[in-house]
């Protein structure tokens, strides 16, 4: 195994750091569904800033979010420490810590200039007769926020974990509360400006694909040169991740690991595991990235399985009739093909979505890009979005966009311009997610790319031959790392794999979208003893759709470190297009209710 200084990995040497003992809110990313917009004259974005420097600043939706949970209580009111020292907070439902630890792990300082904070929050345990310790939890991205997903839905994992385990969760460095943060521009109004000037999708029209590799190079260059200053894009690879997060257990006073990572968390979780296997005591990683591929680049797998969760929509559409799906066809085959009829459609002519009283204040577009963001985003949760999309669907073959334009609106639509109130990069703040860590972090842990303009399009090439429904969208995922010149300091590149303390418990889709079956297989095969769980659904982890089943599994193993058997599959408690029942015991709901959760677990999809 590769050894590290500054690690306490197994058989390696570690630079002293104090361990003392225990002290006393998704894409995605700003994981949101935009207001579609993808034009836009540079005349209207110098006059629209010039306004905005001199308009009275209306407080966003996040900001309200942020104002309502910090009204008499804000992160920057707990002194930053180099032990954990936790504070009630957020109504006193809460623990709240603010952990200091180096920006450089492999060299570090006491220069206040090159150390992060990182923002730690516990659920405490309700039943502590048999307490367990503390679970951590990580929600995906990456740049997603663990302070905003432990508020938003801890209760619900700790339901289903066992209530005898505290549940904590972080801000990874660069996100939200943790700071410095990712902040590529320097006002909230550059960014959104920058959002407006959106060229669609890569092959949408001829000459696109170019505009937008120029538009990912100068935005590259731009936050590089934004970020220069802080040092922080050097040390951003899920290593220095991972032995935060180290830190932040031995903080806790606790040796050994439980965690419980979705999607981008599998990496957070994968990597742990390969560099401290003898910290696991259990690890649970749902919705799997493939450790290698997100590492190297060297195959593509992760869209795999996108066009069964596709097709999965002709056949439930299908199946569910025309009383059950608006969108319905004789066969799924015909299905599929009213879909391409209209999106050949609305190529040629885009929807127009007129001023109405309940509609847009101005008129919009519904373009061929925005539908084919849309469909990307459907597939991420089936149980809840088929049945809409299919209703948005009926209404475009219709030329009418208003059920679009409510949909968007209805997934948390950005707010104006004008309204965004800034924060500095060094100030905490709540968000679900940051746009602008997605990138850092991804491009980080991956190989340099150097793409040409010629290389990349035929890299696009090679995804829509994978998945003709999103490989075109999912270009983004490369698109993302053009023009990133900073390397990180400290990028582990493998071994994937250890013999960890008790075995992981892999859980997979029976077809994932961006995270594919065989990617929890390929995972499985580095870590002796461990399994894959399989749920029979669509979708992104095994939240897209509820499973007391599956919620029993991970309970029990959490509870006394019992793995299903080998080739064990759980069915869901539902199927798309179905009436969702909320009945059950404390773990079907507690698994229906985080089904139905926004998780905002990729990127932002720009739609």
């Amino acid at each position: 195994m590769t050894q590290y200084n500054a690690l306490p990995a197994k058989g390696g040497q570690i630079t002293p750091f104090p361990e003392p003992s225990r002290a006393s809110t998704l894409t995605t990313s700003r994981w949101k569904l935009w207001k579609a917009v993808t034009t836009t004259a540079p005349g209207l974005l110098a006059l629209l800033f010039l306004v905005c420097q001199f308009s009275g600043m209306r407080i966003a939706d996040h900001m309200k979010l942020q104002e309502t949970a910090q009204r008499d209580w804000k992160w920057s009111d707990i002194e930053p420490s180099k032990s954990l020292e936790w504070k009630r907070c957020y109504n006193d439902t809460y623990d709240c810590a603010r952990l200091d630890v180096p920006m450089d792990w492999l060299s570090p300082s006491e220069d206040a200039h090159e150390r992060v904070v990182l923002a730690v929050m516990r659920l405490r345990a309700t039943e502590l007769d048999d307490y367990k310790g503390p679970i951590f939890f990580n929600p995906g991205g990456p740049g997603g926020s663990g302070v905003y997903a432990l508020t938003d839905r801890g209760a619900l994992l700790q339901t289903i974990a066992g209530k005898n385990h505290d549940i904590i969760s972080f801000d990874p460095r660069g996100i939200g509360a943790s700071v410095p943060r990712v902040d590529c521009w320097d006002s909230p109004e550059k960014s959104r400006l920058w959002a407006l000037q959106d060229v669609g999708v890569v092959n949408s029209h001829p000459g696109v694909i170019f505009d937008a590799y120029a538009r990912a190079s100068a935005f590259s260059e731009a936050c590089e040169r934004n970020m220069n200053s802080s040092g922080l894009l050097s040390h951003l690879s899920t290593a220095s991740h991972a032995r935060d997060l180290l830190e932040i257990l031995h903080q806790t006073g606790q040796e050994k690991l439980k965690y419980w990572g979705f999607s981008y968390g599998t990496i957070l979780g994968g990597v742990f595991a390969a560099m401290y296997p003898d910290k696991v005591e259990r690890l649970v990683s749902d919705g799997n990235v493939d450790y290698k591929e997100w590492h190297f680049q060297s195959y593509i797998n992760f869209l795999h399985d996108t066009d069964k969760v596709m097709e999965a929509f002709y056949m439930y559409c299908h199946k569910a009739g025309p009383s059950g799906c608006n969108f319905y066809a004789s066969t799924p085959a015909a299905v599929e093909e009213r879909l391409q009829r209209l999106l050949a459609r609305i190529k040629v002519h885009p929807i127009i979505v007129p001023v109405t009283e309940s509609g847009p204040d101005m008129p919009q577009l519904v373009t061929w890009s925005h539908l084919k963001r849309l469909m990307s985003a459907a597939l991420y949760r089936p149980i809840f979005m088929f049945k809409r999309f299919a209703e948005v669907l009926k209404a475009l073959e219709d030329g009418d966009g208003i059920p679009f334009y409510h949909l968007i609106n209805s997934e948390d639509s950005a707010p104006p311009i004008c309204s965004i109130k800034a924060i500095p990069p060094n100030v905490p703040r709540l968000e679900e997610g940051n746009d602008h860590a997605f990138p850092a972090i991804l491009c980080a842990d991956a190989p340099p790319i150097e793409d040409t303009v010629e290389e990349f399009a035929a890299f696009v090439e090679k995804l829509i031959r994978v998945s003709y429904t999103a490989g075109d969208v999912n270009a983004l995922f490369r698109l993302a790392c053009i023009g990133r010149k900073i390397r990180p300091k400290w990028r582990y590149s493998g071994p994937f794999g250890g013999n960890t303390s008790h075995p992981i418990l892999y859980v997979a889709n029976i077809a994932d979208n961006v995270a594919p079956l065989i990617s929890a297989r390929n995972n499985s095969e580095g870590f002796p003893g461990s399994v894959v769980l399989v749920q029979n659904s669509y979708g992104h982890t095994s939240l897209s759709a509820a499973s007391s089943c599956t919620a029993g599994y991970i309970k029990a193993y959490f509870q006394n470190g019992t793995l299903p058997k080998p080739g064990t599959t759980c069915e869901p408690d539902y199927y798309p297009f179905e009436d969702i029942s909320k009945v059950g015991d404390e773990l079907s709901m507690a698994s229906h209710e985080l089904s139905q959760k926004k998780w905002n677990l990729g990127p932002m999809l720009g739609i």
